[in-house]
């Protein structure tokens, strides 16, 4: 059995191969200058496609077949966890970024483009746009305006069912709370194997991150706009990429500024310790939306790699439940494991419809 990973991101192209129980995993970076003159996500297709059959040909990949291949799932309509079979409508919502621009909409596409070559299925997982909130969550608080669930959805649901192996149940059996921690954060209260309530944390919702804004007051954002110092567009700009550390410090390099900390800049202790202080109370509030029944606390994404962040979080939460480590992406993994339940029958791939189900 062997199985291609492609795992597109904006500034490089992660790759995994799984072959008879091993896995070979490596990527490439695209220079921001090279990657940029692409007017859409889109037009990126042959670039990537290119680059992802050099990387397979310098790993001695070139020549060989697959039995499936799986990417990452993009911004498509709101549907339910799980893997879905590329089909024409997967790939039209993806091109048409449906739900977004973002680069992960090639994951799909790439897998198609491969899976063609070598007549085998192509597959997504676990996309970003996942929607299992319950209807409580939805409510904002304005009619009009409702809450979206839009979150490392790949990530999260893989830690989650690692850490639910380790307690020794199933991923249905248990309530976790599970925060990824990287450019961005979300936390969501997994309960049965479902996302019951997530934020948003592409868009401005729940606590700020290295480079979001998180949720800010509605009344501060309108003055910006009212005054004239920032457009629609611009905010939009600037909560996704340019808020958060980097908005207060200049970086969203963690490590330096916890470096900054460390020389003595008391600005920047304050704001990553009011980071900490926001993720913490997002967990708590999840906490209360799973009635306190909370098996376990888990901490995932780059961010986790902070040893001190994780000590400082730790402490202020770990009265909930135990907490469990899960630093760094397992986006790859999540990927191979999950085409290969396909393949071995032990999981059925879902029809994309373009709705939710």
């Amino acid at each position: 059995m062997r199985i291609l990973a492609i795992d597109p991101g904006s500034t490089s192209t992660k790759i995994g191969v799984y072959q008879d129980g091993l896995t070979t995993k490596g990527g490439i970076e695209h220079p921001r200058p090279e990657i940029g003159c692409f007017a859409s996500v889109m037009d990126q297709f042959d670039y990537r496609m290119q680059v992802v059959r050099q990387y397979l040909e310098q790993e001695g990949f070139g020549a060989c077949g697959f039995d499936a291949v799986v990417g990452r799932g993009g911004l498509v309509r709101p549907v339910p966890g799980g893997i879905y079979l590329v089909n024409d409508a997967l790939v039209r919502d993806l091109r048409d970024a449906v739900s977004g621009e973002h680069a992960a909409n090639l994951g799909g596409v790439l897998a198609l483009g491969f899976a063609e070559l070598h007549g085998v299925p192509a597959f997504v997982v676990d996309p970003p746009v996942i929607d299992e909130m319950w209807p409580l969550a939805r409510f904002s608080g304005l009619k009009g305006i409702e809450r979206k669930s839009m979150f490392h959805a790949l990530n999260q649901k893989a830690v989650a069912r690692d850490v639910a192996q380790e307690i020794g149940r199933g991923y249905d059996e248990v309530n976790l709370i599970v925060v990824h921690m990287g450019s961005g954060i979300t936390a969501g209260a997994h309960r049965k194997g479902r996302v019951v309530d997530v934020n948003n944390g592409l868009n401005g919702d729940g606590p700020f991150s290295p480079e979001r804004s998180g949720g800010l007051p509605v009344i501060g954002v309108l003055q910006l706009i009212e005054e004239g110092i920032h457009t629609p567009d611009e905010l939009k700009a600037i909560v996704a990429r340019r808020g958060g550390l980097f908005s207060y410090l200049g970086s969203p390099d963690l490590r330096e500024v916890e470096r900054m900390a460390a020389q003595g800049n008391l600005k920047a202790r304050l704001a990553v310790d009011a980071m900490i202080y926001q993720v913490a109370k997002e967990i708590g509030a999840l906490a209360a939306a799973l009635d306190g029944e909370v098996d376990g606390i888990v901490l995932t994404g780059g961010v986790a790699y902070s040893a001190s962040l994780v000590e400082q979080l730790t402490r202020k939460v770990r009265f909930i439940a135990p907490l469990y480590l899960r630093p760094g992406e397992h986006e790859i993994e999540a990927l191979l494991a999950a085409a290969l339940r396909v393949m071995n029958g032990e999981e059925q791939a879902k029809e994309y419809t373009g709705g939710a189900a």
